[in-house]
């Protein structure tokens, strides 16, 4: 290695590290704040479950019945965990990506309090009865301008550090995550101002709150989770991206595509006949920028077994995007028009469509992130290798039965709706068993993810175990990663793409 090279590489560690440094607080407080919302979401989620195939469960408690525990526990996996990762993702993979340091600290975690108030103060008023029941907006009015302003005080140093980044190229990970910055706030200011200041005809509130979950789902999480996943394909295998003519394609494709989807959930409803057959053949064609991108990072990993089969990060990232392949199939399954899309429309499917996009793809690469970037913020090692399989094992085998069981049992209990000749409670014997299922799911996933708030909580007191090179789980693995998860460089080879 020639002097220059040898002096550029240290001196590009030293920048990695005085960023990493700079972020360590927020990205730890963002990831395990975020956790513990996790598991109190998953604990809400059991009791919600429970109650479906057991009625009498908890029906003392008045704060405790079916209508106040499950949007609680939507809300709480959508605003307490899913914004949370979104938030430590952007902010770290920003400062990286732009090489920029981040110099908003006190902000960042003063809006983060804000944030966690904000979310406390909803889920608190969804279960004493003041919540809107407005599917993933039934926090009470007061709390959507709180989250407005600390979403903007938290995401203000990402938008600098990227207008400022150096001249050159910009990563098709950036792409993603500035698109999902940009799109949150039109989505959340969009629906709460119809809903909240302007409120009309209660039949377009409820298209509008269809559309909002949808938009949620593909417009703000989706992008957030493939910018994370081309970023860690790449960074631990050291390969470039396979094809970033595919990346721009599933970026374009899901851009002009997901702002349609949504409004399928009223087919039947005396709104103009084409509309939510519009939604539903665009959330069908959301399979295009789904597939291009499961293609493209799931090539890349494979690209190095080696690394592939050693790597945390890269086994929760691969069963992440094969959750995005699952969530595509689906969303042309449960979408048929005249067929499957009247038989799932009020039934478990939906749910197990959101928990699929939540948990079975976005949590999981949020995941593998997480193994991937807390070693470096941090500067310790995961202290156990069991504990990450562990949340890994119950996590994939729960998150599988939660989805597809869900799928499954609304198909039929759609039909036991369907069927007029019953009485409406046959439907709900169809989907009894379903229900049990999901319960138990619910608490292996519930189980490995104490361990995981836990575990994050111990790195952030820094009792991890010491070491020069994070995640050294395994040695020896991969060209590109001489030590696990370790290879650490930004730009990984030719499979960026260039702004034009």
């Amino acid at each position: 290695m020639s002097p220059i090279t040898s002096t550029t590489h240290d001196q590009d560690a030293l920048l990695r590290a005085g960023i990493d440094r700079s972020l360590r607080h927020p990205v730890m407080f963002f990831l395990t704040s975020g956790a513990a919302w996790l598991a109190v979401s998953i604990f809400l989620g059991v009791i919600a479950s429970a109650k479906v195939h057991s009625p009498g469960f908890l029906s003392s408690w008045s704060f405790l019945t079916y209508g106040r525990v499950f949007p609680a526990h939507l809300n709480a996996l959508v605003y307490g965990w899913g914004m949370q990762a979104a938030f430590a993702m952007i902010i770290w993979l920003m400062a990286r990506l732009s090489r920029k340091e981040c110099t908003m600290v006190g902000t960042i975690l003063t809006a983060g309090h804000v944030w966690n108030l904000g979310v406390s103060l909803g889920v608190i008023g969804i279960l004493t009865g003041h919540g809107t029941g407005m599917p993933w907006m039934e926090f009470p009015s007061f709390a959507w301008p709180v989250l407005l302003v600390s979403y903007f005080a938290i995401m203000i140093g990402s938008f600098i550090q990227f207008r400022v980044r150096p001249e050159g190229h910009v990563y098709i990970s950036q792409w993603y995550l500035l698109a999902a910055m940009l799109w949150f706030p039109w989505i959340f200011i969009t629906a709460n101002t119809l809903l909240h200041c302007v409120p009309g005809h209660p039949l377009m509130g409820a298209g509008i709150s269809a559309w909002f979950r949808s938009a949620m789902i593909f417009l703000f999480f989706t992008p957030v989770a493939l910018g994370t996943a081309y970023y860690l394909a790449p960074k631990v295998t050291g390969r470039p991206i396979y094809s970033y003519a595919l990346a721009k394609l599933g970026f374009w494709s899901l851009a002009v595509i997901a702002p349609w989807a949504g409004m399928q959930k009223l087919v039947g409803a005396p709104i103009p006949y084409f509309l939510p057959y519009i939604g539903a053949a665009a959330t069908a064609l959301l399979f295009i920028p789904a597939c291009a991108a499961a293609i493209n990072t799931i090539r890349t990993m494979l690209s190095n077994p080696e690394t592939l089969a050693a790597s945390p990060s890269l086994r929760f990232t691969v069963a992440g995007i094969s959750g995005l392949i699952i969530l595509a199939v689906a969303a042309v399954l449960l979408n048929l028009p005249g067929s499957s899309l009247r038989l799932t429309q009020f039934s478990l499917s939906g749910y197990g469509f959101d928990i699929l996009a939540l948990y079975g793809f976005f949590s999981f690469v949020m995941f593998g992130a997480t193994y991937f970037i807390v070693p470096r913020v941090t500067l310790r090692e995961w202290l156990s290798r069991r504990l990450i399989k562990m949340h890994f094992l119950f996590s994939v085998y729960g998150i599988i039965t939660v989805a597809l069981v869900a799928l499954f049992g609304g198909v039929l209990q759609g039909g036991g709706q369907e069927d007029w000749q019953q009485p409406w409670s046959a439907a709900a014997a169809y989907a009894k068993p379903y229900a049990v299922a999901i319960t138990f799911s619910w608490c292996l996933i519930l189980f490995s993810n104490i361990f995981f708030f836990m575990h994050l909580a111990l790195m952030w007191l820094r009792l991890g175990r010491r070491s020069t090179h994070p995640t050294l789980l395994v040695r020896g693995h991969g060209s590109g990663s001489p030590h696990g998860d370790d290879g650490d460089i930004d730009n990984a080879g030719p499979g960026h793409v260039h702004a034009h």
